[in-house]
């Protein structure tokens, strides 16, 4: 018995020394791959962090026009602060425009909690005639782009004169139809059996979406939640679509119209603070993402 089991010890160190370079070289792979997709953050973060005549050296060839090819190096030889310095004490419409965007996020993500919710558990848990052409009106709606509704949409705006306003970028993100999608998914699996119970025990209407379809369904609304932030903290064809003020531009807006060299370091500056609340709000719903997806890709 020793003697097999020291005969199958010894096969299972041989399979593993023969798994582990295969293994190895699939590691080497995605990591390679994973510095090529993560280079354009370090590209952000290294320019940010570059002073104007570091980036003129490496970006002339591209901004200004000169002979060569654009070089950037993935650290900076010479680091500094000068561009947060200046974007945050020097640049004031660089705060409107980001309490633009807080605005726009934040109005439409609440929206779409009270419209959404209530939307998808009342095609969920109820019927109602004419229930399932209404929920493929919403799936034909959700796959059309903007693009296509977008002169229905400035006409219906421009008759309640809500452009030139915020209200004109928040509504329509509001009674957006993919949160219903989302959340449908999810309340679609709270047994009935468990809905009749509560009633039997004196629930209203009420108390069941309130006490039991948006604790049991926390996780869609949370991936609806971080989909939506991920969307509308970077519009771009609505406000400028929408909007003429300059005052009321997001932060989205503010970042292309960087484009001399000489504003280029805030720019990266710019980006760099950007884009952070979107990747701590992907870090932070990231399992409840996971969860949503796979909660629409569930057929009926």
């Amino acid at each position: 018995m020793k003697k097999y089991c020291k005969q199958y010890r010894i096969k299972i160190k041989g399979r593993r020394a023969a798994v582990r370079p295969g293994r190895m070289i699939l590691w080497l792979f995605l990591a390679a791959l994973a510095l090529i997709v993560l280079y354009p953050i370090v590209f952000l973060i290294s320019g940010s962090l570059m002073g104007n005549d570091e980036l003129k050296s490496y970006l002339g060839a591209v901004i200004l026009g000169k002979n060569g090819y654009a070089q950037f190096p993935p650290l900076p030889m010479f680091p500094t602060l000068q561009h947060y310095v200046e974007l945050f004490l020097d640049s004031p419409e660089f705060f409107v425009m980001f309490w633009n965007s807080m605005k726009i996020t934040f109005g439409v993500l609440i929206g779409q909690f009270i419209v959404g919710t209530m939307a998808a558990w009342g095609f969920a848990k109820y019927d109602f005639p004419w229930k399932k052409g209404f929920f493929l009106l919403y799936m034909i709606l959700m796959l059309l782009p903007f693009q296509v509704l977008m002169l229905s949409d400035y006409l219906v705006l421009d008759f309640f004169g809500l452009t030139d306003s915020l209200w004109g970028i928040i509504l329509p993100g509001v009674f957006s139809t993919f949160p219903v999608f989302i959340m449908y998914r999810f309340f679609t699996e709270i047994p009935d059996s468990l809905i009749e119970s509560a009633k039997l025990d004196g629930a209203k209407e009420w108390q069941l979406f309130l006490y039991l379809a948006l604790p049991i369904g926390s996780s869609g609304i949370i991936a609806c939640m971080v989909l939506g932030f991920l969307e509308y903290w970077s519009l771009i064809e609505q406000p400028m679509t929408f909007l003429k003020d300059k005052s009321l531009f997001p932060l989205s807006i503010f970042l292309p119209d960087i484009t001399s060299i000489d504003k280029s370091g805030i720019a990266f500056a710019a980006s760099v603070v950007t884009f952070l609340p979107a990747i701590l709000v992907f870090l932070g719903g990231q399992d409840y993402l996971e969860q949503g997806i796979m909660a629409g890709a569930v057929k009926e």
